[in-house]
C-alpha cells in the first residue's frame, strides 16, 4: 500500500534528496511512499541524474516548485519508469480537472508551449526512486516555462499536491490488486 504526505515546511530540493530511504530517514515512513513538498529547486548538474541533462548541459532551476519524491520497492526500472509516468498522468488529470488544457510529451507536462514540469525516475539497490517538479512560480527558470501560480492561477497549491497523491496512490494501489484477481493461462 502506497502512503503519502504533504510535508508542512519548505524544502529546497537540490537532486540529493533522491536517494534511497530518503523518504524513510526523514519523515519514518516505511514502505513505498510518496511526499510532496514546496521549495525553491536548484539541481546542478553534479546532481543530475539524467544524463542527458548533463550531456546537453541543462541544469533545472525552478524559483518556487511542489516537488514529489517517491520511492517504491521491488519494482524493476522499467516498471518504475511506467509509474513515472503514471504520476504525470495523474498532474494532467489534476490540471484537467480544473479547466487548463495539458499537453504530455513523456514525461514532461507543456501549457501554452511552456514547459510546467521537470521529471525523472531512476534505480537504486533497493528500489526505484522518481522526482517530479511542477513549477509554481516560472521566473527565472532557465527555459520556456509556465507556474502554476504566476501563470495558471492555481493558488491552492497544497490542496492541488494532496489531490495529485491520493489519485496516484489509488491506483497504484488499485493496478497491485487487479493484478491478485486474475487466473493464470
Amino acid at each position: 500500500m502506497m502512503k503519502t504526505k504533504l510535508i508542512d515546511k519548505e524544502i529546497k530540493y537540490e537532486g540529493w534528496q533522491l536517494s534511497p530511504h530518503w523518504i524513510y530517514k526523514n519523515f519514518k515512513i516505511q514502505g513505498d511512499a510518496t511526499v510532496a513538498f514546496i521549495g525553491e529547486c536548484d539541481v546542478k548538474l553534479g546532481e543530475m541524474v539524467d544524463i542527458e541533462d548533463v550531456i546537453n548541459n541543462e541544469p533545472i532551476y525552478s524559483k518556487s516548485m511542489l516537488s514529489f519524491i517517491s520511492e517504491q520497492f521491488n519494482v524493476g526500472l522499467v516498471e518504475g519508469v511506467f509509474r513515472q509516468r503514471l504520476l504525470i498522468c495523474k498532474i494532467k488529470e489534476a490540471l484537467e480537472s480544473r479547466g487548463i488544457f495539458v499537453v504530455r510529451n513523456g514525461d514532461d507536462l507543456f501549457v501554452n508551449g511552456k514547459k510546467l514540469t521537470v521529471s525523472i525516475a531512476t534505480k537504486s539497490l533497493t528500489s526505484i526512486l522518481i522526482h517530479t517538479g511542477v513549477n509554481i512560480d516560472s521566473t527565472d527558470a532557465p527555459v520556456k516555462a509556465c507556474g502554476l501560480t504566476n501563470d495558471l492561477g492555481i493558488t491552492d497549491i497544497e490542496k492541488f499536491a494532496l489531490d495529485v497523491m491520493k489519485n496516484y496512490s489509488e491506483e497504484i494501489d488499485d493496478i497491485i490488486l487487479a493484478s491478485t484477481k486474475v487466473r493464470g493461462v
